[in-house]
């Protein structure tokens, strides 16, 4: 028997026409890993166009690695860490973007996302220290969020330097994997390919169309348990100079009955529990709507609706109340569905 599935219909607002695709070029599709996880990219263009893309994508997903990964030792992001308080360190064209917007949006959102949250990343076993089976003592997680708070960085943006007052080691896992996602498309760019699709980790960035016209489409992510829990269908994205991101809770740890998730609230220093299931996010910047996804996970079903729209945000928020799942839309993303 077949099953018809109903899907909403997302379509952007298109600020300029996209680039045609070029006559007699095909999609061509390329993947490989990284970040601990998996990145692919589909694009238009010619047969001798792939070697180009194919040594180029690991090209640039290596500078966001030797810069921010807080897995090598010798990154920047690194090096910064062990730094001593209150010396500047100049950072790299990259790392300087996007320490800007993560504090912009740690700013924006009265730190519920915010940098500095490393240490405690790390004691919840979800760092470079490896994981954990049951959460660490209070006061060791209180003397650690004592250590955190994106205020006690100074970057200065016309040296591109950065420095900090305490010990809170830095952590950009929550906004980096989007900022390699607009790295990659920009690379794409600069090789004068403008169809493209690239997605890293379940996170896309879509340009321009299909060789036929079409857009490239993707669905909102929605966490397994929730697929028959939800009244509203699907919604399907037509990703035109277009990037989405989706931050859940679904990772972590789970003790007796408690699910301990790997998003924390940097106000507190704990694991969310606040209901949320999953906040998505559509921007023109991947590595924006990453930074906001992970903030509106935090503030909340209701705190994070009303952030979102006061930011003129496209969102979509699930959270679960008592036996119940929820779905809140934001009217900036109601104003794309058709």
């Amino acid at each position: 028997m077949t099953v018809s599935i109903t899907r909403r219909v997302a379509i952007p607002t298109i600020p300029e026409m996209p680039h045609a695709a070029p006559a007699g070029e095909r999609i061509r599709e390329l993947a490989g890993s990284t970040m601990g996880t998996t990145w692919s990219v589909k694009f238009v263009g010619s047969s001798t166009s792939v070697q180009t893309v194919h040594r180029m994508i690991p090209l640039a997903l290596e500078r966001v690695i030797a810069q921010m990964s807080p897995w090598e030792s010798q990154s920047d992001i690194s090096r910064f860490n062990r730094l001593a308080l209150n010396q500047w360190q100049n950072l790299p064209l990259e790392f300087g973007r996007v320490m800007a917007s993560a504090l912009r949006i740690a700013a924006e959102s009265g730190g519920a996302y915010d940098p500095t949250m490393g240490a405690l990343v790390d004691l919840w076993g979800f760092g470079p220290s490896g994981s954990r089976v049951s959460p660490p003592p209070p006061d060791e997680v209180a003397r650690r969020h004592r250590e955190c708070g994106w205020q006690q960085l100074d970057l200065d943006t016309s040296a591109r330097r950065l420095r900090r007052s305490n010990c809170g080691p830095l952590d950009l896992c929550g906004i980096a994997k989007g900022f390699a996602v607009d790295l990659v498309a920009e690379t794409l760019g600069e090789l004068g390919i403008h169809n493209a699709l690239v997605e890293i980790g379940g996170e896309l960035r879509g340009n321009g169309v299909k060789p036929d016209g079409s857009p490239w489409w993707v669905e909102i992510d929605r966490p397994e348990r929730s697929t028959t829990d939800v009244a509203a269908e699907p919604i399907l994205v037509a990703l035109h100079q277009l990037a989405i991101a989706t931050s859940g809770c679904e990772r972590g740890f789970t003790r007796g009955a408690d699910h301990f998730s790997h998003t924390l609230d940097p106000r507190t220093g704990w694991p969310i529990a606040n209901g949320m299931m999953t906040a998505t996010v559509l921007h023109r910047s991947c590595m924006e709507a990453d930074g906001y996804a992970t903030a509106l996970m935090v503030l909340g079903p209701d705190a994070g609706v009303d952030f979102a729209v006061k930011h003129e945000l496209a969102a979509l928020v699930l959270f679960r109340h008592g036996d119940a799942v929820t779905e809140l839309t934001t009217p900036a993303l109601d104003a794309m569905l058709a």
